[in-house]
């Protein structure tokens, strides 16, 4: 059996992950939707980049909103750590399973898995 210790430390890391995951994501959609790279990221043409900017940023908000509570709940002791941390990943999964359904399947892979992973480890240590 995994001692208290190091479980609490890979879902620690897990939870940072997919945290820094999520800043990468609120980047590219903020911050490089409109550049070669996101637009290469996303498929989308110059012009649909243009179109959807305000969306993606709208979005990029989002996720950023979602790393910052994952942070949060790494930094934060006790139960109010264990709390932050199982809800802001539970919504990474909610909101990847959507995506998955409505944009793309490969957001399963990119978003909701990591975070489902990250999420297990979590309730696996405990608050």
């Amino acid at each position: 059996m995994v001692d208290d210790a190091r479980m609490t430390t890979v879902a620690l890391a897990l939870t940072a992950i997919v945290a820094l995951l999520h800043v990468w994501f609120a980047v590219l959609e903020m911050l490089l939707w409109r550049r070669p790279l996101g637009m290469r990221t996303f498929g989308t043409t110059p012009d649909e980049a243009a179109t959807t900017a305000t969306l993606a940023a709208n979005q990029g908000l989002y996720n950023a909103i979602l790393a910052a509570g994952m942070i949060w709940g790494i930094l934060a002791a006790g139960p109010i750590g264990f709390a932050f941390r199982a809800f802001f990943l539970g919504a990474v999964v909610v909101a990847g399973l959507f995506g998955a359904a409505t944009v793309s399947p490969r957001i399963l892979l990119v978003q909701a898995m990591p975070g489902a992973v990250a999420l297990a480890a979590v309730l696996v240590a405990g608050g």
